[in-house]
Protein backbone atom coordinates (compact mmCIF):
# COMPACT_ATOMS: atom_id res chain seq x y z
CA UNK A 1 0.00 0.00 0.00
CA UNK A 2 1.35 3.42 -0.97
CA UNK A 3 0.62 5.56 2.09
CA UNK A 4 1.45 8.82 0.33
CA UNK A 5 -1.51 8.28 -2.00
CA UNK A 6 -3.94 6.96 0.59
CA UNK A 7 -7.64 7.19 -0.26
CA UNK A 8 -9.97 9.06 2.08
CA UNK A 9 -11.71 5.80 3.02
CA UNK A 10 -8.47 4.05 3.99
CA UNK A 11 -7.24 7.19 5.72
CA UNK A 12 -10.43 7.22 7.80
CA UNK A 13 -9.83 3.61 8.87
CA UNK A 14 -6.19 4.30 9.74
CA UNK A 15 -7.31 7.45 11.61
CA UNK A 16 -9.74 5.47 13.75
CA UNK A 17 -6.98 2.97 14.53
CA UNK A 18 -4.53 5.76 15.47
CA UNK A 19 -7.09 7.39 17.79
CA UNK A 20 -7.99 4.06 19.41
CA UNK A 21 -4.34 3.14 20.05
CA UNK A 22 -3.72 6.67 21.35
CA UNK A 23 -6.67 6.43 23.80
CA UNK A 24 -5.44 3.07 25.12
CA UNK A 25 -1.88 4.41 25.56
CA UNK A 26 -3.15 7.46 27.43
CA UNK A 27 -5.23 5.25 29.71
CA UNK A 28 -2.21 2.97 30.32
CA UNK A 29 -0.22 6.10 31.25
CA UNK A 30 -2.67 6.52 34.13
CA UNK A 31 -5.01 9.19 32.79
CA UNK A 32 -8.67 8.78 33.81
CA UNK A 33 -11.18 7.85 31.12
CA UNK A 34 -13.56 10.64 32.17
CA UNK A 35 -13.59 13.43 34.73
CA UNK A 36 -13.07 12.09 38.23
CA UNK A 37 -16.18 14.12 39.15
CA UNK A 38 -18.11 11.28 37.48
CA UNK A 39 -19.81 13.49 34.89
CA UNK A 40 -19.36 13.76 31.14
CA UNK A 41 -20.04 17.22 29.76
CA UNK A 42 -19.72 18.27 26.14
CA UNK A 43 -18.42 21.70 27.22
CA UNK A 44 -16.70 22.81 30.40
CA UNK A 45 -16.35 26.56 30.29
CA UNK A 46 -17.04 28.35 33.56
CA UNK A 47 -13.32 28.84 34.22
CA UNK A 48 -10.01 27.19 33.46
CA UNK A 49 -8.99 27.42 37.09
CA UNK A 50 -10.82 24.28 38.22
CA UNK A 51 -9.85 20.65 38.46
CA UNK A 52 -12.57 19.89 35.86
CA UNK A 53 -10.71 21.76 33.14
CA UNK A 54 -9.29 19.39 30.51
CA UNK A 55 -11.52 16.62 31.84
CA UNK A 56 -14.61 16.90 29.62
CA UNK A 57 -15.09 16.53 25.86
CA UNK A 58 -14.34 20.19 25.11
CA UNK A 59 -13.24 23.31 26.94
CA UNK A 60 -11.59 26.64 26.25
CA UNK A 61 -8.43 24.91 25.00
CA UNK A 62 -10.39 23.11 22.26
CA UNK A 63 -9.94 26.28 20.20
CA UNK A 64 -6.15 25.79 20.39
CA UNK A 65 -6.50 22.29 19.00
CA UNK A 66 -8.59 23.57 16.10
CA UNK A 67 -5.71 25.96 15.38
CA UNK A 68 -3.29 23.00 15.54
CA UNK A 69 -5.32 21.54 12.67
CA UNK A 70 -4.93 24.72 10.61
CA UNK A 71 -1.18 24.74 11.15
CA UNK A 72 -0.73 21.01 10.54
CA UNK A 73 -2.65 21.29 7.26
CA UNK A 74 -0.51 24.21 6.08
CA UNK A 75 2.73 22.39 7.00
CA UNK A 76 1.63 19.12 5.39
CA UNK A 77 0.48 20.91 2.24
CA UNK A 78 3.78 22.77 2.00
CA UNK A 79 5.86 19.61 2.52
CA UNK A 80 3.67 17.30 0.46
CA UNK A 81 2.96 19.45 -2.56
CA UNK A 82 5.98 18.24 -4.57
CA UNK A 83 5.58 14.63 -3.41
CA UNK A 84 1.91 14.53 -4.34
CA UNK A 85 0.72 13.53 -0.88
CA UNK A 86 -2.97 12.75 -0.67
CA UNK A 87 -5.18 14.60 1.80
CA UNK A 88 -5.67 11.30 3.62
CA UNK A 89 -1.93 10.87 4.08
CA UNK A 90 -1.56 14.46 5.28
CA UNK A 91 -4.38 13.92 7.79
CA UNK A 92 -2.66 10.80 9.11
CA UNK A 93 0.56 12.78 9.61
CA UNK A 94 -1.42 15.49 11.43
CA UNK A 95 -3.05 12.86 13.66
CA UNK A 96 0.33 11.36 14.49
CA UNK A 97 1.66 14.82 15.38
CA UNK A 98 -1.38 15.70 17.51
CA UNK A 99 -1.56 12.39 19.35
CA UNK A 100 2.19 12.55 19.98
CA UNK A 101 1.78 16.01 21.52
CA UNK A 102 -1.18 14.83 23.62
CA UNK A 103 0.85 11.90 24.96
CA UNK A 104 3.80 14.20 25.75
CA UNK A 105 1.45 16.79 27.29
CA UNK A 106 0.27 14.14 29.75
CA UNK A 107 3.72 13.19 31.01
CA UNK A 108 4.80 14.29 34.47
CA UNK A 109 7.36 16.60 32.86
CA UNK A 110 4.79 18.74 31.02
CA UNK A 111 2.09 18.47 33.71
CA UNK A 112 4.57 19.77 36.30
CA UNK A 113 5.78 22.47 33.91
CA UNK A 114 2.20 23.72 33.38
CA UNK A 115 1.61 23.77 37.12
CA UNK A 116 4.88 25.57 37.84
CA UNK A 117 4.81 28.36 35.23
CA UNK A 118 1.22 28.86 34.08
CA UNK A 119 -2.14 29.58 35.69
CA UNK A 120 -2.94 25.84 35.55
CA UNK A 121 -2.29 25.11 39.23
CA UNK A 122 -4.89 22.32 39.43
CA UNK A 123 -3.80 20.68 36.17
CA UNK A 124 -3.19 16.96 36.50
CA UNK A 125 -3.32 16.10 32.81
CA UNK A 126 -6.21 15.44 30.46
CA UNK A 127 -8.83 12.75 30.76
CA UNK A 128 -8.88 10.30 27.86
CA UNK A 129 -12.23 11.70 26.66
CA UNK A 130 -10.80 15.24 26.66
CA UNK A 131 -7.68 14.20 24.77
CA UNK A 132 -9.73 12.36 22.15
CA UNK A 133 -11.92 15.49 21.89
CA UNK A 134 -8.76 17.55 21.36
CA UNK A 135 -7.58 15.24 18.58
CA UNK A 136 -10.99 15.40 16.89
CA UNK A 137 -10.92 19.21 17.18
CA UNK A 138 -7.53 19.21 15.44
CA UNK A 139 -8.99 17.03 12.67
CA UNK A 140 -11.90 19.45 12.29
CA UNK A 141 -9.43 22.35 12.03
CA UNK A 142 -7.41 20.41 9.45
CA UNK A 143 -10.51 19.77 7.32
CA UNK A 144 -11.63 23.40 7.66
CA UNK A 145 -8.19 24.67 6.57
CA UNK A 146 -8.27 22.36 3.57
CA UNK A 147 -11.66 23.58 2.40
CA UNK A 148 -11.65 27.27 3.39
CA UNK A 149 -9.68 30.06 1.74
CA UNK A 150 -6.42 30.83 3.55
CA UNK A 151 -7.59 34.35 4.45
CA UNK A 152 -10.73 33.01 6.10
CA UNK A 153 -8.72 30.43 8.04
CA UNK A 154 -6.31 33.14 9.22
CA UNK A 155 -9.29 35.30 10.23
CA UNK A 156 -10.68 32.40 12.28
CA UNK A 157 -7.26 31.78 13.84
CA UNK A 158 -6.87 35.41 14.92
CA UNK A 159 -10.50 35.60 16.02
CA UNK A 160 -10.28 32.47 18.16
CA UNK A 161 -7.02 33.59 19.78
CA UNK A 162 -8.50 37.03 20.57
CA UNK A 163 -11.80 35.56 21.82
CA UNK A 164 -10.18 32.98 24.10
CA UNK A 165 -7.51 35.44 25.23
CA UNK A 166 -10.20 37.91 26.24
CA UNK A 167 -12.38 35.41 28.11
CA UNK A 168 -9.79 33.32 29.94
CA UNK A 169 -6.59 35.37 29.63
CA UNK A 170 -4.90 32.46 27.92
CA UNK A 171 -4.71 31.06 24.40
CA UNK A 172 -2.38 29.01 22.22
CA UNK A 173 0.11 31.84 21.71
CA UNK A 174 0.33 32.66 25.44
CA UNK A 175 0.43 28.98 26.34
CA UNK A 176 3.47 28.43 24.11
CA UNK A 177 5.24 31.48 25.50
CA UNK A 178 4.60 30.50 29.10
CA UNK A 179 5.78 26.92 28.56
CA UNK A 180 8.99 27.94 26.82
CA UNK A 181 9.95 31.13 28.64
CA UNK A 182 7.48 32.31 31.28
CA UNK A 183 7.12 36.03 31.86
CA UNK A 184 6.03 37.19 35.30
CA UNK A 185 4.00 40.09 33.89
CA UNK A 186 1.95 37.67 31.72
CA UNK A 187 1.37 35.39 34.70
CA UNK A 188 0.23 38.34 36.82
CA UNK A 189 -2.17 39.48 34.08
CA UNK A 190 -3.51 35.93 33.74
CA UNK A 191 -4.12 35.82 37.50
CA UNK A 192 -6.22 38.95 37.15
CA UNK A 193 -3.68 41.41 38.45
Amino acid sequence: MNFQHLSIRRAALVSILIIAVFAVLLYLMGQPLICECGKIKFWHGPTVLTSENSQHISDWYTFSHIIHGFVFYWIARLLGRKQGWSVGFMLILALIAETSWELFENTDFIINRYRAVTISYDYFGDSVINSVGDVLAMAAGFIFARRAPVRLTILFLVGMEAFVGYWIRDNLFLNIIMLIYPFEFILEWQRGG
